[in-house]
């Protein structure tokens, strides 16, 4: 996981980010807030997750599927990890 690690302190601001955006959504619900408020600050969160979401797809493929120096075993088990992780994603 050097490749997340490498990235790690942009992906923990987004986490934070994201945590602050819960947060947002649990106080608008406790204040009885507009519903279309409410509805955009879950679009908001949905977003903010959906962009750390694609940012360490792209991190596991270009480290885990791509990389020239994988052996072809290395590959396949790399693309199996990023086909399973995304067919959960899209349910």
């Amino acid at each position: 996981m050097s490749h997340l690690s490498s990235n790690k302190d942009s992906l923990l601001k987004r986490v934070k980010r994201i945590q602050g955006q819960l947060q947002a959504i649990e106080r608008a619900l406790e204040a009885d807030a507009d519903c279309a408020q409410t509805l955009h600050l879950v679009a908001a969160t949905r977003g903010a997750m959906n962009g750390l979401t694609d940012e360490i797809i792209e991190a596991h493929a270009r480290s885990h599927v791509a990389a020239p120096d994988l052996t072809d075993d290395e590959r396949s088990q790399g693309l199996e990890e990023l086909l399973a992780a995304i067919r959960r994603y899209a349910k």
